[in-house]
């Protein structure tokens, strides 16, 4: 019987989930997108894969969900939440709670079905004929669907009734058969056969292969005619009969007459359907000639625009042939000038190199005689040098003979510092002793302020345990709190957020009324401007040009000036090479003079046979400064013969440059002239002929303007009226979902208390049993810490009983004794401190306490174990310092 029930279960929503595929197709189709359309076949396919919807009763309700949740969507016309990405790979995930509120929204579509009356205008003129052939076989599947459940109904009735269905017979031996069979006849030429129905629906499915409700058997027809004696009946039988059947028959043919009404109703939606589309047709057909029109004008525009664009073009072109005819004659120019110029520049350079090479000749034999003078004076330095030497080692020696008196005074003050610092270590002695006495009393006072400490901290750390865990259940609270008042709000944005979408739509209509009429009107103004902006741009262009011209001569004037310029300041710069060059000249015959005095005196003050040597070659020096004055003079002349040449040319080169320049300017002003007058006519002619233009499109535009001024009031009162009916049905929509969250508030406020009064009783029991615990860990922990308290003491009284005793046997032994008791004492206090301090840690990390008490007790006999170990190591020690 279970099994049984599992397997209706499984049917059930097998059949709902088909019923979603088949509802989907039409939303699916209607979609903008193509990307949005692929989605939602894949989505489509993933649900009806097995592999990730999942098995059993659970994965089938949640696939259903998923369906459900989609066709909502697809009828909105907005896609959300998972359906916004492909599906992922794998089975599905369970859906959240909060998705539940999608379908407690009244769907606009739900009336109106899957008829193509909730199609927008421009979706139906995007989608074209196949879109409306798509929806003409949707409605025939429905009406096939309705004639199905009608012939189940039928086969049902027949085998119900097969007794009235056989044939009587007369006395006469006539057959009667009964009027139902006749209805029958005509009911099934309404059905339709099994495979003509399977062909439909596959025909239109958009990825079942072979639904649940295909796949089941075709009952099959068959009237029961049981055999009859040729006997007679009684007339109470018959009557019975007759009563029973005109009941039958007047069934039939109400059930005939719905199936002829709902027949009807189909054809006149078809019509209304086909008389919408013929419409929507013609206003596309007048809004692409106009369309047509607007291209057409924009066209003949762009043509005239273009011509004058070839035109300009051309003067362009003149200009720059005018130019590049001027700037190749100006290169030949300069070229002519350059290749002069060079030459002379060459010429000078060689008459340089050969003068620079004389000079360099009687700079080295001068280099010569300076460098003998140096040696000399290098011989000089040496031996005062040596006298130097013998100096210094005298001083070093009388300077090592007081370093080595110094060194032994030294070493007297050393051995009286010595003794101060032994007088001052026996004093340091002592008061290190003094201070070991203050510090034994000052630790066994940080020991009672230590354990005066630790008891305080314990209680603090208990208090704030006890506050962090009332926190952390209110921070819980809260947060559940913050939770109920999000999804409320949420619900409440989700509301209002459609009203304003509603209102935010009539906006954007209006808006778009507007804008239309402000954009024609900007259109116009825009090519009025146009006009007048190409029509000064064209003065401009003209003026621009007249102005480059006169510009260009401007600037060849101003060049020739600065090449004239440039000669003569060449020629300058030269004149003051020469000028420079004979000043260098005179400089160097001064030196030489200065240097030869110089040689002189020196060679006097040796020795009258060097005096003789240097009166020969004074001499020679002397004729050879006389022969070089003598070419430098001859050179002088020379070079101011060349000059004066250089000059002339120069001179009758520029004077031919002014003449052909100006008969230049005379010819370039003629031709400017001449264009200039040329171009001032066309233009004249070419604003004339665009004015004619202008007025003419001006009245045209007028004319558009009215007729769709026209136009549009006819529009903005037909959209006023859908605006009035879309009012009309938004205060009925808002009045619907007023009621519905007043009724989710209510049950949200019943939520809400519940959960309060739960939480209430969570937290008290939670409070009982921490301040238990509290309780029963404060007993053991005072416990404990007075065993280990008091057996530490008597194990103490112990230790310092016997210390006592051998104290006075030797004051060394008392001494360490005393140390390692201070150690003992410091160590205790660390292992006290450290115990606090880890308990604390430990109740912050983790919180468990049978854990804690746990390593409470090993960590209480670990330490124990260390101080016994010590002592007892300790009393080996002095037992064996006794015994030595």
């Amino acid at each position: 019987m279970e099994m049984g029930s599992e397997e209706e279960k499984w049917e059930k929503l097998d059949s709902e989930f088909d019923h979603f595929v088949v509802d989907m197709k039409p939303f699916v189709l209607k979609l903008p997108h193509r990307s949005e359309r692929q989605r939602c076949a894949l989505w489509i396919r993933k649900l009806c894969e097995p592999s990730g919807t999942g098995a059993g009763i659970i994965g089938r309700k949640n696939r259903n969900l998923y369906a459900k949740l989609l066709l909502h969507m697809l009828k909105r016309g907005v896609l959300e939440g998972p359906f916004t990405h492909r599906p992922e790979p794998g089975t599905l995930k369970t859906l959240p709670s909060y998705m539940s509120i999608y379908f407690d929204e009244p769907n606009p579509a739900q009336a109106k079905g899957s008829s193509p009356e909730g199609l927008p205008d421009w979706v139906m003129g995007e989608l074209g004929t196949s879109e409306h052939k798509l929806n003409e076989s949707w409605k025939l599947s429905s009406g096939e669907d309705y004639s199905l459940v009608h012939r189940e109904q039928c086969i049902a009735k027949l085998q119900t009734r097969s007794q009235s269905m056989s044939p009587t017979y007369r006395e006469d031996g006539q057959i009667i058969t009964p009027k139902s069979s006749e209805g029958h006849s005509q009911k099934s030429a309404l059905c339709l056969d099994d495979s003509d129905i399977e062909a439909r629906l596959n025909s239109w499915n958009l990825g079942i292969e072979n639904p649940r409700y295909l796949r089941q058997k075709p009952i099959p027809i068959t009237l029961m005619t049981p055999k009859f004696s040729l006997r007679k009946s009684s007339s109470l039988h018959d009557d019975h009969l007759c009563s029973r059947m005109h009941e039958k028959e007047l069934d039939m043919k109400t059930k005939m007459m719905e199936a002829k009404y709902h027949e009807e109703k189909l054809k006149l939606q078809q019509k209304h359907d086909a008389d919408v589309q013929k419409i929507l047709e013609r206003k596309n057909n007048e809004i692409e000639e106009m369309k047509t029109l607007y291209k057409k004008k924009q066209n003949e525009t762009e043509e005239t625009i273009r011509k004058l664009e070839k035109k300009v073009q051309t003067l362009i072109r003149e200009c720059q042939v005018i130019r590049e005819t001027k700037d190749n004659q100006i290169a030949e120019l300069k070229k002519i000038c350059e290749q002069s110029t060079e030459s002379l520049n060459n010429d000078w350079e060689k008459k340089l190199h050969n003068a620079v090479a004389e000079m360099e000749k009687e700079k080295f034999e001068l280099q010569k005689r300076h460098t003998e003078n140096i040696q000399e004076l290098l011989e000089d330095t040496n031996i005062r040098l040596n006298k130097m030497e013998g100096e210094y080692m005298a001083q070093t020696q009388s300077t090592n003979q007081m370093i080595k008196e110094l060194e032994s005074r030294v070493q007297q003050l050393t051995g009286e510092a010595e003794n101060s610092n032994l007088q001052k270590q026996k004093l340091v002695q002592e008061k290190l002793e003094l201070e070991r006495c203050y510090q034994i009393t000052c630790n066994e006072l940080q020991e009672v302020k230590a354990r005066r400490n630790t008891l305080h901290k314990e209680k603090d750390h208990l208090v704030n345990d006890y506050e962090q865990s009332m926190k952390l259940l209110q921070t819980k609270y809260d947060a559940d709190i913050n939770l109920l008042k999000k999804e409320h709000a949420l619900s409440a944005s989700k509301a209002s957020g459609m009203i304003k979408e509603l209102e935010q739509t009539i906006c954007q209509l209006k808006q778009q009324l507007q804008e239309s009429e402000l954009q024609r009107k900007e259109q116009l103004k825009d090519q009025e401007n146009k006009f007048q902006m190409e029509k000064s741009h064209l003065k401009h262009t003209y003026e621009k040009k007249v102005h480059d011209l006169q510009s260009e001569l401007d600037k060849e004037k101003e060049d020739t000036q600065k090449k004239i310029h440039k000669f003569e300041e060449a020629l300058k710069e030269k004149e003051e090479q020469l000028t420079r060059v004979t000043e260098v000249q005179r400089l160097q015959a001064q030196q030489a003079d200065a240097a030869l005095e110089e040689f002189k005196r020196q060679v006097e003050l040796n020795s009258e046979k060097v005096y003789a040597e240097m009166k020969e070659q004074m001499e020679k020096v002397e004729a050879d400064l006389t022969r070089s004055k003598s070419l430098r003079e001859k050179q002088s002349k020379e070079f101011l013969w060349q000059l004066e040449d250089v000059k002339q040319q120069y001179e009758q080169q520029i004077v031919e440059l002014k003449l052909e320049h100006e008969q230049e300017k005379t010819h370039l002003l003629q031709q400017h002239n001449a264009e200039k007058d040329s171009l001032v006519r066309d233009h004249e002619r070419e604003i004339g002929n665009l004015e004619k233009q202008l007025r003419a499109a001006n009245m045209e535009h007028e004319n558009q303007i009215q007729e769709f001024k026209k136009r549009d009031s006819q529009v903005i009162a037909d959209m006023e009226a859908q605006v009035h009916k879309l009012r009309e049905e938004l205060i009925n929509v808002n009045s619907q979902r007023k009621q519905q969250l007043v009724e989710l508030g209510l049950l949200r406020e019943e939520e809400k208390q519940r959960a309060a009064r739960d939480h209430e009783t969570t937290v008290n029991k939670l409070k009982a049993e921490s301040e238990k615990m509290k309780m029963e860990l404060k007993k053991t922990h005072a416990a404990e810490t007075e065993m280990t308290l008091e057996k530490a003491n008597s194990r103490l009284k112990q230790i310092e009983k016997e210390y006592t005793q051998k104290l006075a046997k030797s004051s060394q032994v008392r001494t360490l004794k005393k140390k390692k008791k201070a150690k003992l004492k410091q160590e205790r206090n660390l292992c006290v401190k450290a115990f606090v301090l880890y308990f604390a840690m430990y109740t912050m990390i983790y919180g468990s306490k049978l854990k804690f008490m746990y390593l409470f007790m090993s960590y209480r006999t670990a330490v124990i174990r260390a101080t016994l170990q010590q002592s007892s190591n300790e009393l080996k020690n002095f037992m064996g310092h006794s015994s030595y």
